[in-house]
């Protein structure tokens, strides 16, 4: 069962609406940010390389290497699949992300079926890619594929967030983040944009790192 799909702002209006009447916490939240963004980019190949070429690298860096391999027909998945090392090196892939990128272009990935399954089989089927852990996988399924019940418990600024939203002595693992959010099924995917908004909020007042 695939659930619903983050298609409008008022898809997330109405998932804000509903947490806020069952979490006194995300009410007070949502009254220090800025209307949540919908956040959805289209899917497929280009999506998850995307996310490939930004990990572990600042969003400027990432924003130009996808600028040179745009400029150099490299994000769909025959041109990566076809490009020599030199051209890679050349668009400002590390010798790993260059193997990730290809790995992922010779993956057989049948992008148009991940649309209809599903949200533990596009994890599943995503994370048995070289390069693509879950995180990576859990946010394609939550802004390339709109899954409104998608959570990420491995980012730090979620982790952080809810740390500072909840007044909890410590960063919450993982695991233990996962295990909270169940409590704010089935707008997992609209808790995490209310925890991003407030942790950027409370960054910019608090001097968070």
């Amino acid at each position: 069962m695939v659930g619903r799909i983050i298609q409008t702002l008022d898809c997330v209006a109405e998932g804000a609406d509903w947490l806020a009447a069952r979490e006194p916490r995300f009410a007070h939240a949502l009254t220090l940010v800025d209307p949540l963004p919908l956040r959805r980019e289209p899917d497929g190949f280009a999506a998850l390389l995307r996310a490939i070429v930004g990990q572990q690298v600042s969003v400027a860096s990432a924003r130009a290497i996808w600028a040179r391999l745009e400029a150099m027909g490299l994000t769909e998945a025959e041109a990566m699949a076809a490009a020599s090392d030199e051209e890679l090196r050349a668009a400002g892939l590390s010798r790993q992300k260059a193997r990730y990128g290809r790995a992922l272009a010779q993956a057989g990935i049948d992008f148009n079926e991940l649309r209809d399954v599903p949200d533990s089989d596009v994890v599943k089927a995503l994370v048995a890619v070289p390069g693509i852990g879950v995180w990576t996988a859990e946010i394609y399924a939550m802004f390339a594929l709109g899954r409104a019940d998608v959570f990420a418990p491995g980012d730090l600024a979620l982790q952080e967030a809810t740390r500072m939203l909840f007044g909890l002595e410590a960063r919450p693992s993982d695991k233990a983040l996962r295990g909270m959010a169940e409590a704010w099924s089935p707008w997992r995917s609209v808790a995490a944009r209310i925890l991003w908004a407030y942790y950027r909020v409370a960054k910019e007042r608090d001097g968070v790192i």
